[in-house]
């Protein structure tokens, strides 16, 4: 009898154990908020690493409060179509390229004019406090968590270029304001995102991109190109976004959100770094495949430099026409170029 008490009582408590066991458990994972992220660049890509670091940092920091599902590749959202995925809800954080919807952020489409941006670092840094200053309405629909932006966009392609006379009537892959680069250039611009533009070169669909040169490597494109031309003078970056859905942003607990902001700063430097090194590696890759790299004459320069002159100009007046101060902000892009220059050489 004492026995069959004491087995009784053993049960009794075991069973109280689990339960509360149980309880914790929901409990715990009710408190975790389940995020998805939607990134365009490759799992393999440096950038969507960069991407899924951050994710674990926010992780980390949120003692597990908070658990980020990242999906790279453009498997939730494709890339021109995942910041309106993140208005709508269809992913909660995207990743993408402001230009893949061109027209549709004015006042953002300054960052990239080819105004010679000399590394990745410095583009990032122009394209955030850019952003601080002006804090354009064409965002008011997203949290922004940051920006960044890669290094100079050069030349790709599968025979040497070294003039504009070269370029006349050749089919170039480019986004948003590159493909008017192009265009000034004499050559055809075509647009097209960064995932089909290896297939495109390789079935001679087009006869080369404009792209930052860690392409080359990132999205191996460096297999079916010859050539770089180096015309970093009218080097023009390609701004991207860290959004977030506006209404899962203002549902996150005030520590939470503070949290994802300091890593969101943090992480700047760290894709700027990430741009730089990159583009390191494109450049050694391709080299190492035998592709060249070719650099323009001084005068050579100046007019490709002077051919570009009139994007800026029609701009200006495209985006003042909307009331919009574009005068002033083709000025502050061109200071802080020049500013973060002498930190980020």
């Amino acid at each position: 009898m004492k026995k069959q008490s004491l087995m009784i009582i053993s049960v009794t408590l075991l069973m109280t154990l689990t339960l509360l066991m149980t309880g914790a458990l929901s409990v715990a994972q009710a408190g975790t908020t389940q995020l998805t992220y939607s990134i365009f660049f490759p799992p393999t890509h440096g950038q969507a690493k960069a991407g899924e670091s951050w994710a674990q940092e926010i992780e980390k920091r949120t003692n597990g409060q908070v658990k980020i599902n990242v999906l790279a590749g453009g498997t939730l959202t494709p890339a021109d179509q995942c910041f309106d995925g993140v208005v709508k809800g269809i992913s909660d954080i995207g990743m993408s390229v402001f230009a893949y919807t061109r027209g549709r952020f004015p006042m953002l489409e300054v960052l990239d004019l080819p105004m010679g941006y000399p590394n990745g670092r410095v583009a990032t840094r122009v394209a955030n406090e850019f952003y601080r200053k002006f804090t354009p309405k064409e965002l008011e629909g997203v949290k922004l968590l940051y920006l960044h932006a890669h290094g100079p966009g050069l030349l790709h392609t599968k025979a040497p270029v070294t003039t504009i006379e070269q370029l006349k009537g050749m089919k170039i892959r480019s986004t948003g304001l590159s493909a008017k680069i192009v265009q000034a250039l004499g050559a055809v611009p075509v647009a097209m995102p960064q995932g089909q533009t290896y297939e495109s070169l390789q079935k001679g669909v087009v006869e080369g991109t404009f792209a930052p040169i860690e392409t080359l490597k990132g999205w191996k494109q460096a297999e079916v190109i010859k050539s770089t031309t180096d015309c970093s003078a009218i080097g023009y970056t390609t701004a991207m976004f860290v959004v977030m859905n506006l209404k899962k942003w203002n549902a996150l607990p005030a520590d939470v959100q503070k949290v994802m902001e300091e890593v969101s700063s943090q992480w700047i430097d760290i894709h700027g770094k990430a741009w730089d090194q990159l583009d390191q590696e494109g450049r050694e890759y391709s080299l190492s495949l035998g592709n060249k790299i070719v650099s323009l004459s001084a005068d050579e320069n100046a007019r490709w430099q002077n051919a570009v002159r009139p994007i800026i100009e029609e701009y200006i007046k495209d985006v003042s026409a909307k009331g919009l101060p574009a005068q002033k902000a083709v000025a502050e892009v061109e200071n802080l170029i020049k500013q973060y220059s002498k930190t980020y050489k």
